[in-house]
């Protein structure tokens, strides 16, 4: 563009005369104020006022001080805590803070708190990982990270059927402003974490889940158990196809991984459930169980069948009779790895079993169990990953099922998760309202 003719006035090396001169330099100024002064508004562009979370970017290069979250200690089950933990790191992630890092419990009391046993995030999951795999979006700090212990606020967590969701959304967003956000440490009180109200959709909780891999010594013993499994898979399909004279074999060898939920906790909870709701499909007897893994259709047979039961719990010694021919039930004292899960506590007996479960080539679970439930999320963020377009269906790689809930053959329901939902709800507190259904 010609501005020879802006001759008596001259700004930024250019003269101005005439409007088409002064039009160009208002321009410019506009666009270096807005980008001096308005750089937290563009982190929003085309997201809109119904989302709750500003980007995440709580980071110290950038700010100098970075601003902590910190919850209480994290208790009941495994897949509880998991969900608890990802509820934390949401939680931190509304309010654009890092969650430091919790700790967890090795011990399973429901009522007695005070007899939990700790044990530290990083002794289950890998801590360097995590934030690894979850940059970006959510991150985990160590407590060394705070500079002053003593700047924090308390953020009381409400309770009781007055404490709606509505009521604890406002609170996070009245702690994501002045005075609250000016704070170095918020310092959740109140209730365990898996007990807060939901505000997030099934898949943001996907990806921390994605993130939560089990440290490595946790991993090596997941590894002997499936190594074990398939072992004795190999060689019982040998002995049967010599007796048929056939020489090829497939490997890897397939199995079976069923979440049996027959002991005596669960039985008196899923009655007292089924009572409440007014739903019979979610107590399954032994017998029922067997029978529904046995009508799974398009599964080769002979073929070694995991049962995951919480052995301490169990009254029914015989688990292993009444199988189909062809389904060979093995749990952990018939496999020989007993003595790998009994040196460990409650939490990591249960980190094992459900890796051992999450790698099987067949999973059967009850769609009330959150164990069961977490498992076919994995699952299904897993096919979706490798680009499998449907879930369910008999040719899926990595299919699931749920034996409380009865198919159109007598077999068990497909299952599969909808990563869509709104909220966990459904997976947090069980369901009989499967995708696959």
């Amino acid at each position: 563009m010609d501005f020879s003719n802006c001759k008596p006035l001259r700004f930024l090396g250019l003269h101005l005369n005439s409007l088409l001169c002064k039009f160009v330099i208002l321009v410019a100024i506009v666009l270096v104020f807005r980008a001096v002064y308005l750089p937290s508004y563009s982190g929003f562009s085309g997201i809109g006022q119904k989302n709750l979370f500003a980007n995440f970017n709580n980071h110290p290069s950038e700010f100098g001080k970075s601003k902590f979250l910190e919850v209480p200690q994290i208790i009941w089950g495994l897949n509880n805590q998991k969900i608890a933990f990802a509820r934390a790191c949401l939680t931190a992630r509304m309010l654009n803070r890092t969650l430091l890092m919790p700790s967890l419990s090795a011990s399973l009391f429901y009522k007695e708190v005070d007899l939990l046993k700790p044990i530290s995030f990083d002794k289950v999951f890998q801590f360097e990982k995590f934030n690894s795999l979850c940059r970006g979006f959510v991150q985990l700090a160590r407590y060394s990270d705070v500079s002053n212990i003593t700047d924090f606020i308390e953020l009381q967590k409400g309770t009781g059927r007055r404490w709606t969701i509505e009521k604890d959304l406002d609170q996070l967003r009245q702690f994501n402003k002045h005075p609250y956000h000016e704070y170095e440490t918020i310092r959740v009180v109140g209730n365990n974490p898996f007990l807060w109200h939901d505000h997030w959709p099934v898949k943001d909780y996907a990806k921390i889940f994605k993130c939560l891999v089990l440290e490595e010594r946790i991993s090596k013993e997941a590894d002997k158990v499936v190594s074990k499994i398939r072992k004795i898979g190999l060689e019982e399909i040998r002995i049967a196809r010599s007796s048929r004279s056939e020489t090829n074999l497939l490997q890897p060898v397939s199995y079976v991984a069923v979440h049996m939920r027959i002991e005596k906790d669960w039985m008196i909870h899923c009655k007292k459930l089924e009572q409440r709701s007014n739903i019979s499909e979610i107590c399954s007897s032994k017998e029922q169980i067997m029978q529904r893994v046995g009508k799974i259709m398009g599964l080769k047979t002979p073929i070694v069948v995991y049962l995951a039961v919480a052995d301490d719990l169990l009254e029914d010694n015989s688990i292993l009779a009444g199988w189909n021919e062809g389904f060979l039930p093995y749990e952990k004292k018939k496999l020989g790895v007993f003595d790998i899960y009994k040196k460990h506590p409650y939490l990591i007996q249960s980190a094992i079993d459900y890796e051992v479960c999450l790698r099987s080539e067949v999973f059967v679970g009850n769609s009330f169990s959150t164990f069961s439930s977490l498992i076919v999320l994995d699952r299904t963020q897993k096919m979706i990953d490798m680009g499998v377009g449907k879930p369910c269906g008999t040719d899926v790689r990595w299919p699931s099922y749920a034996y409380n809930l009865e198919s159109e053959s007598e077999g068990p329901r497909p299952w599969a998760s909808n990563m869509s939902d709104s909220s966990l709800q459904a997976i947090s507190y069980g369901s009989n309202r499967i995708s696959c259904s």
